[in-house]
């Protein structure tokens, strides 16, 4: 007989760029079912951006030089929620630190009007946060090694970037292999099965 591992737990390294996935069983107000994406992981900490945990904010309406995309905007964290964020694939934006390859955060914010302008569908290329999530040097790991989190490393920019997903946690979890399939099925309150 196969035994099945129900441990919530992979061996993916987290780094600049990985995702990280939340336990299915967490109801933590900011975190529960929750997909962030490491912006930076080093000695000082670890910050990145919660990708689906979307608020009702029109952007053009807080700032109306801002170009009106109808972009859907996400709560990015508890730190700093009085600040806007954005992670981009505008390679050359003045300012702008690269997370991976293909994706960049910040940067100069006339730079990312005028090319936000110069698109036909801009919000396939940028996302928008207010606050972010942040972490003390080893908090993180302590928290994967309890088993909140799991560390994916083969999600696609394109996936990140993709305001229209609605069901991003289960589908970040399910790339993640057989065991992890299952648990992607199960419902928030376990009582509801």
């Amino acid at each position: 007989m196969k035994k099945i591992d129900f441990s919530f737990k992979n061996n993916e390294p987290t780094e600049k760029g990985s995702i990280l996935i939340s336990d299915p069983f967490s109801d933590d107000i900011y975190f529960g079912r929750s997909v962030v994406l490491i912006c930076e992981h080093n000695d000082e900490g670890t910050f990145g951006f919660v990708l689906n945990n979307f608020i009702n904010i029109d952007l053009h309406q807080l700032d109306e030089s801002f170009p009106d995309i109808k972009a859907k905007v996400c709560f990015g964290g508890p730190v700093s929620k009085e600040n806007l964020y954005y992670i981009h694939s505008f390679s050359e934006i003045t300012g702008s630190l690269r997370i991976r390859n293909d994706l960049y955060y910040g940067g100069d914010f006339e730079e990312v009007c005028n090319e936000i302008k110069s698109l036909e569908n801009p919000n396939e290329f940028i996302r928008f946060f207010i606050g972010y999530s942040g972490w003390s040097n080893g908090q993180l790991d302590d928290e994967i090694e309890n088993q909140s989190w799991i560390t994916a490393n083969n999600i696609d920019t394109s996936i990140i970037l993709d305001t229209s997903i609605e069901n991003l946690w289960n589908i970040c979890l399910d790339k993640q292999g057989e065991r992890f399939k299952m648990i992607s099925k199960f419902p928030r309150n376990p009582m509801d099965n």
